[in-house]
């Protein structure tokens, strides 16, 4: 890119000295065309910004945009797949946490308040003193030998194909710094998710890491890698939000050579992992499947990820985990607004459960069937503030995953090219000369100060509700608009704000 870079500016340069040369041109032209390289050269050597150290002098386009016309920069952010867009102050809050700024805001709400759709939190006239401490879960249930001290909150499933390979560095080195879990999606472990954080390894249909020639589960090859130091879990992905029903895709131009390699397969050509599994075929043989994960890895805990779809489905399969007296360590609870880098607008618009109920379905028919206290439930789906995070606590999550949060801590600006290799940022493309301009040392520190922010943020939450532990949040702590909507109009007309 550099060397492309310089032989369009000595190109350029000549052509302007050329025109000015014969009169065609006036003086000032020459010179503002040599001061647009240099800002050119400066940008593609700083760090701090990728979309300019890709794009040097176009990028600040970007920003312009941003100053002028927010309204346009809303168009693109409501085109994100979950239906419910990130909004630009969240998107605001992610990056200014992630960059270790003080995330305050001046002059009161910065919320449209109506007392008919309000949901807050119900504070304490005697708040208790804030925990510095992060808080963390311990994951094990009776038959884990390696049980895992899980923060409360890590980096969802993300795959190495789907992301690039300094994407993942990124978020490893943040994750060690941070004392927190990397999810590494269904793509396999790879060499960019040791880099010495915390790995939670997804074993998603097509097995890539631990399969044989067939495509089909290779016991063998999984013992050796799951037994790793770094890999501290173990999760069977069923099924995902964005596609449930669905197997992953990764788009044939993101198939490297490199990506084949790894996961065992043809290179340039569209991968489509099956839409389930081949170890097993019933709820007897996913359970029998949990327990032989946990045999090959020595007891490491083992869990799996769902998205609620049939709900009867679910039921009977926690009553064979008791029929078996065999229970996953964690399940990963998914919402049908999930996000992906690549899926059929039907299934992403239109399939599976969405997050809250399906998280609340879940915790309800674990306590009702008298296992909820040998599984912990983590949840996956837009968690991005303390906010967010305590409210998957009271609706029953015990552990949150996020994916979007850590791609805006790592620059993510929703360009949505994650499918078509042409990431601006660098992020979710393996295209070398966009990928150089994330640079590593620089994005994983986001990443480590986006996670402590935010749980920090998440204390202060609690703190103010006057409790001391996320053990004792439920749901009573937040109120809605329909609890004093009521009282509310006795004294006031019905279309007026408070």
């Amino acid at each position: 890119m550099r060397k492309k870079f310089f032989i369009f500016g000595i190109i350029f340069t000549s052509i302007a000295s050329l025109l000015f040369f014969f009169k065609i041109i006036g003086p000032i032209t020459p010179l503002f065309f040599l001061g647009l390289l240099a800002l050119g050269y400066r940008n593609s050597k700083q760090t701090k910004h990728t979309i300019l150290r890709n794009y040097p002098v176009v990028g600040y386009f970007r920003y312009m945009f941003e100053m002028i016309a927010p309204e346009i920069q809303q168009y693109f952010i409501e085109r994100s797949t979950d239906g419910k867009p990130f909004s630009r102050n969240e998107r605001s809050l992610i990056y200014q946490r992630s960059k270790n700024i003080d995330a305050t805001t001046p002059f009161g709400t910065q919320m449209h308040l109506n007392h008919s759709n309000y949901e807050g939190i119900k504070h304490s006239m005697f708040p208790t003193l804030v925990n510095e401490a992060l808080p963390r879960v311990l994951v094990g249930g009776p038959d884990c030998k390696q049980p895992y001290s899980a923060s409360l909150l890590n980096i969802s499933a993300m795959s190495f194909g789907s992301l690039s390979e300094n994407a993942i560095k990124s978020l490893n080195l943040g994750a060690k710094k941070g004392d927190f879990y990397h999810n590494t999606g269904e793509g396999g472990l790879t060499e960019f998710h040791l880099q010495g954080g915390d790995v939670t390894w997804q074993i998603g249909t097509g097995y890539f890491g631990c399969r044989n020639m067939e495509g089909q589960f290779d016991a063998d090859k999984f013992a050796e890698k799951a037994n790793l130091p770094a890999v501290k879990m173990i999760e069977i992905k069923l099924s995902q939000g964005a596609k449930p029903g669905h197997g992953g895709v990764l788009p044939a131009q993101k198939n490297t050579l490199q990506i084949a390699k790894i996961r065992g397969v043809e290179p340039f050509t569209t991968i489509l992992s099956p839409p389930s599994h081949s170890a097993f075929k019933d709820y007897k043989g996913l359970v029998e499947f949990i327990a032989q994960l946990r045999h090959l890895s020595n007891g490491k805990p083992v869990g799996f990820k769902l998205c609620i779809g049939e709900t009867n489905e679910f039921d009977k399969l926690c009553k064979e985990m008791i029929h078996q007296n065999c229970f996953p360590d964690f399940i990963t609870v998914d919402g049908a607004e999930g996000g992906t880098g690549a899926a059929p607008p039907e299934f992403s618009d239109g399939v599976g459960m969405p997050f809250e109920p399906a998280l609340i379905f879940v915790n309800t028919t674990l306590v009702n069937l008298g296992i909820k206290n040998k599984i912990r439930i983590i949840c996956s789906g837009k968690i991005i503030s303390g906010y967010s995070i305590l409210r998957a606590v009271a609706l029953g999550a015990d552990m949150c995953n996020s994916a979007r949060g850590f791609m805006f801590s790592l620059g993510c600006i929703q360009a949505l090219r994650c499918n078509n290799n042409e990431c601006p940022t660098g992020i979710a493309t393996q295209n070398k000369m966009l990928m150089k301009g994330l640079v590593v040392t620089d994005k994983y520190d986001r990443v480590y100060h986006f996670h402590k922010n935010t749980l920090h943020a998440a204390n202060e939450l609690l703190a103010a509700t006057g409790k001391n532990n996320f053990s004792e949040v439920d749901i009573s702590i937040f109120m809605r608009g329909d609890e004093f909507s009521n009282l509310a109009n006795l004294y006031f007309p019905d279309n007026l704000e408070i």
